[in-house]
């Protein structure tokens, strides 16, 4: 990871731009598709964005790692898309819960603004960077720009990594996109209750699942729990219905064992969806 890192180092500075190649359309459909577009970039395409990059950043010469990447060697372009996967797996899959939460949160916002006063109440929803003068949207962005939308309509991407003002890409050619800073006011969780599972699901439901973590029979659930034989068998049968529990045979016995959906459930945590970014489409 340490010698795959000088990539991003090089290429993504704390400020200014950032080449668009980096954040493909491709990643709508998940994080493989993202990182094939990324190591696929054609050598027109990648050379053109690493000179706007070494002009932006580079005024004493451009590092040997940019000079390596703009002939696109496919080896090269791999140890760079493995090191954004290192990133993800390190930075962003171990939190995915609490993002996937505060995404969804400002979706469902900027869905009843739609809802309740169309484009015009959608735009003024986005913040103060953002105003909506029709037909113009005014941005305070970085830099002084002017996007033609062209028919082309305008993808709203909600983040938590833009916190300030939103973002664009740079080559006017591109899709249009607007990555704009998640809703902050959605509330943090605070503290635990005792048993938070088990004021949803019951405190006995609760601590089947539990049970269950590593797979267990109905006869010893029974005895875990200190129930009866046909309570637990009730209460498998219930969660195997919400899909929670998946039972087989196994010579004598019914062994029982979670499903994702179960471990899902008792973690309370939301597994990196393979299905990509969460946005609006504007037409």
């Amino acid at each position: 990871m340490r010698g795959q890192v000088r990539y991003l180092r090089a290429l993504i500075p704390q400020k200014g731009y950032v080449p668009d190649f980096l954040t493909p359309a491709e990643a709508a459909g998940g994080l493989r598709e993202g990182l094939a577009a990324v190591r696929d970039t054609p050598r027109a395409r990648l050379c053109a964005e690493l000179r706007l990059l070494a002009a932006d950043r580079y005024s004493g010469g451009v590092p040997p790692v940019m000079r390596r990447l703009a002939e696109a060697d496919p080896r090269l372009m791999t140890e760079l898309a493995e090191a954004l996967r290192e990133v993800y797996e390190s930075v962003i899959a171990p939190d995915w819960t609490q993002l996937h939460t505060h995404v969804e949160a400002d979706r469902a916002l900027r869905a009843r603004a739609l809802r309740d006063g169309g484009i015009d109440l959608l735009l003024d929803s986005l913040g103060a960077a953002v105003r909506w003068d029709p037909p113009v949207l005014h941005v305070n962005y970085p830099v002084e720009r002017d996007l033609q939308l062209a028919g082309r309509g305008l993808r709203l991407i909600p983040s938590r990594f833009c916190s300030r003002v939103p973002i664009a890409l740079a080559d006017a050619r591109l899709r249009p996109v607007l990555v704009y800073p998640v809703n902050r006011s959605v509330p943090e969780p605070v503290g635990r209750p005792v048993d938070p599972l088990g004021g949803v699901v019951g405190r006995t439901r609760a601590g089947i699942l539990r049970a269950l973590r590593d797979g267990a029979t109905t006869g010893e659930l029974a005895l875990r729990l200190r129930i009866s034989a046909a309570a637990a068998s009730q209460h498998v049968h219930a969660l195997g219905r919400a899909r929670l529990v998946h039972s087989q045979r196994v010579g004598a016995c019914v062994l029982h064992t979670l499903t994702p959906l179960g471990v899902a459930l008792l973690d309370g945590h939301i597994p990196p969806s393979p299905s990509g970014q969460r946005f609006f489409e504007m037409p």
